[in-house]
């Protein structure tokens, strides 16, 4: 399973990419996308997706009959350098002028081949289309500064996003990279008009001794093994969805963001085709937010907490918050367990020491658009937010087999006697 979570990060450098693809493996699979658009007509058992900005995308199949949906939520952007209109040129080099774009662990970017990737909106006969582009090839570097020069380099060095992060893109004269993006395209540059583009890391991931690292297991190894089980999933008396957000990494308050409409427009229309009460269904739901977890470190264990710590290859982790960083609450955490249980996959728990704030994810911010009993899960790595990240080589099956796969037919129905967790 490691091989195809590789292939599928290498063709995600970035959330329009993670979308694309995901809607590539759907379409293969038989599902019709959909336009927002546009009115919808759906079949009861077949599948359907539609994406929002071109980085999002929501995919279902429901039965004209179910209790509730069953949704299982991740997101397809990391921390990278979003590149900015222009280069600089100066001393002979040729800059890229880039920004970050989430929190990335600068250090972690330099001193290793880069490429880019993103999408590019060009001018046609028709007005304009979106396009995505990959170089694929490492195109620039970001270097560090030689010890002789910096002698207190590991003292600790304090880095510059404006003065330390721009990458070397080539010498005075080499060809611009707009010129080299559309090149790759097939277009003349005076044909694009905007684009979207990032530096990421191009390196292929690897497994050794148990484990897996690779580019962007925030948050695409929660991504593929969700979409993987989706595909694989049975029909059932319960509508399976498969959610994938951008912009988790900046906050998610975007039109395409877990904060926005998207998962509670989709879900309404969908309950709208079918004649089914919308309210109903959303008190039958669940809701898996699936976005990765920190391992202890095995050179710093004291940054974990001492009783509620998660490790590689440990299963499926359930994250906690008492400020409700996490959605997780004892009803959630406990349906989960009892599905992990049927699915024979080991479950562990995580939160951060009391005295060290922590990051959150798309459960509470989605649940802000769409109350649902909600329960944030990932699985554990180390290194999060570095351009090449690792995590145990045995957890991407356990949570394939426990998205979906041992969900009863009404969760509520069956595991709560028929009543709503919250009604």
């Amino acid at each position: 399973m490691n091989k195809a979570l590789f292939d599928f990060i290498g063709r995600c450098p970035t959330a329009c990419h993670t979308a694309e693809t995901a809607a590539q493996k759907l379409s293969e699979a038989g599902f019709t996308e959909l336009c927002e658009s546009a009115a919808w007509t759906l079949e009861a058992g077949k599948g359907y997706f539609v994406r929002r900005g071109s980085s999002s995308l929501i995919a279902f199949r429901a039965p004209r009959e179910f209790s509730g949906f069953v949704i299982a939520a991740a997101h397809g952007d990391s921390p990278a350098l979003k590149l900015r209109e222009g280069a600089t040129v100066g001393g002979g080099y040729t800059q890229l002028s880039v920004e970050p774009y989430g929190g990335m662990i600068f250090s972690s970017w330099f001193d290793r081949p880069l490429s880019v990737a993103g999408r590019v909106v060009i001018q046609t006969a028709e007005g304009v289309a979106v396009r995505l582009v990959d170089l694929s090839e490492p195109v620039a570097v970001i270097p560090n500064v030689a010890i002789h020069m910096n002698r207190s380099v590991n003292d600790g060095v304090k880095l510059n996003a404006a003065v330390d992060l721009p990458p070397l893109f080539g010498d005075g004269e080499a060809k611009t990279l707009g010129a080299r993006v559309a090149e790759r395209l097939g277009v003349s540059e005076d044909e694009i008009l905007s684009s979207d583009l990032f530096v990421y890391n191009p390196q292929p991931g690897v497994e050794w001794n148990g484990y897996i690292s690779a580019p962007r297991l925030d948050d695409l190894q929660c991504a593929f093994a969700a979409l993987t089980a989706f595909l694989d999933a049975k029909k059932g008396g319960s509508a399976k969805v498969f959610a994938l957000f951008d912009n988790e990494e900046v906050g998610s308050r975007t039109r395409q963001g877990a904060a926005s409409t998207f998962l509670f427009d989709v879900l309404r229309r969908v309950c709208a085709a079918y004649g089914c009460d919308f309210d109903t269904r959303l008190a039958g739901s669940l809701m898996l937010s699936c976005d990765n977890a920190h391992a202890v470190h095995p050179n710093h264990p004291e940054l974990a907490d001492k009783t509620c710590a998660a490790r590689m290859n440990g299963g499926v982790v359930i994250k906690y918050n008492a400020n409700q960083q996490y959605a997780t609450d004892a009803l959630s955490a406990g349906l989960f367990k009892l599905i992990c249980a049927r699915a024979g996959v080991p479950v562990q728990s995580y939160a951060n020491r009391a005295d060290m704030p922590g990051g959150s994810t798309l459960g509470n911010i989605s649940n802000a658009q769409v109350s649902l009993c909600t329960v944030d899960i990932g699985l554990a790595q180390l290194a999060m937010h570095s351009s090449f990240e690792t995590a145990g080589a045995s957890d991407t099956e356990y949570l394939f087999r426990a998205v979906y796969k041992s969900f009863p037919r009404a969760p509520f129905k069956k595991l709560l006697g028929g009543r709503s967790p919250y009604g």
